[in-house]
């Protein structure tokens, strides 16, 4: 991959008004993979690593409302981090090594990110190309 490809998240309008309220928005909420980095924005939350950590990508969901909707959250079991916007489906990424987030939750650090990107089959796909 010679180029960086930016990945908008998928909004369910009924997650909206809440995520408003804590400045996640369109403009606010992406994924980028580039060459050498991967890097997420949600609001004032964020993430941040090198491309070559990225171990694995596959498809997940569905996902209940109240797990999904409102900020980050962090998985109880596993330290997972999740950027969901929509509870349909989305991409659980899998790091070699963990990886510290970006604001509110940046005194911990993540074995994975889940993420519900617009397109979940074209981020998956090139997350697990071998050249990725």
């Amino acid at each position: 991959m010679t180029e960086t490809r930016r990945f908008e998240f998928a909004f369910d309008p009924r997650y909206r008004h809440i995520q408003r309220l804590i400045t996640i928005t369109p403009g606010r909420a992406w994924l980028e993979v580039g060459p050498e980095l991967l890097r997420a924005k949600f609001g004032p939350y964020g993430l941040e690593t090198p491309i070559a950590n990225v171990e694995r990508a596959e498809i997940t969901g569905p996902y209940s409302y109240w797990k999904t909707a409102g900020p980050a959250r962090l998985g109880i079991t596993d330290g997972g981090l999740t950027f969901a916007t929509n509870g349909d489906r989305g991409v659980l990424i899998t790091f070699r090594e963990k990886v510290r987030s970006k604001g509110p939750l940046a005194a911990l650090k993540h074995p994975e990110l889940t993420v519900t990107v617009a397109d979940v089959d074209g981020l998956a796909t090139l997350l697990n190309a071998p050249a990725a």
